[in-house]
């Protein structure tokens, strides 16, 4: 099998709309994870739930790249939305990425900043960036910062967090993503997170999360079909 483009979803909803158009499938077992492989439009794909949060995200990732040398990651599903210009159902396609709950601030150390490295915001693939503002959609895209943390976030903490939008600039929050990019950073693994916006972080956020769940798979398969059409034209063949 040549080098894979590997996606990740955190939830099964999240990858299911992938599963139901790769050809060739085959799976690998890894404990309670199963990593699908075969040909999704045109690319050999590797395609993963990686489950919710940070932890779950940083060691699926990991794994995914040690058993099967991807060429890119991306990593698609919700955020809930911190930017007042976002409407639920806009794409965000991040261009770059922090943990907003790693604190080490009484140290000296701005949030997000891994201590005693050079770590803080994780920077997408340009070209794949490229490739996914340029695509077409009946939905607005955008491109912005992805603040990642252990917390599923609504209106009454966001008081709390409002460093999230001040002092982080962040633009839309979620679980997994900054995880993911400091995995593939270290190894040198081009990424892209693209994130529908399923809710305001408010106090809806979350029936608006779990309703918007099938919007947001076809969201990501539309755009990861029109990535692939170009990716496969413009890097070096394998």
């Amino acid at each position: 099998m040549k080098s894979p483009i590997a996606i990740i979803g955190a939830l099964d909803e999240e990858i299911q709309a992938y599963l139901e158009v790769m050809q060739e499938q085959t799976f690998v077992q890894w404990n309670a994870i199963r990593f699908y492989q075969g040909q999704l439009f045109g690319q050999e794909v590797v395609v993963v739930k990686s489950g919710v949060g940070k932890v779950f995200a940083a060691m699926v990732t990991q794994k995914l790249i040690d058993t099967f040398q991807p060429k890119a990651i991306l990593f698609t599903g919700v955020a809930g939305g911190l930017n007042p210009n976002y409407a639920v159902g806009d794409i965000v396609v991040a261009h770059d990425c922090i943990q907003h709950d790693l604190n080490t601030t009484a140290l000296g150390i701005p949030r997000g900043h891994v201590p005693y490295t050079s770590y803080r915001f994780f920077e997408t693939d340009t070209q794949l960036k490229t490739l996914a503002l340029a695509a077409k959609s009946e939905h607005t895209i955008h491109c912005g910062r992805i603040v990642t943390g252990d917390q599923f976030l609504t209106q009454k903490e966001m008081q709390q967090y409002d460093y999230l939008t001040t002092e982080l600039a962040g633009d839309a929050v979620e679980m997994e993503g900054a995880a993911v990019g400091f995995v593939c950073t270290v190894n040198e693994i081009p990424f892209l997170i693209i994130r529908t916006i399923s809710d305001k972080a408010d106090a809806e956020a979350s029936t608006s999360y779990v309703e918007f769940l099938p919007l947001v798979a076809n969201n990501s398969v539309e755009m990861v079909a029109q990535i692939f059409s170009q990716y496969s034209i413009t890097r070096k063949s394998d």
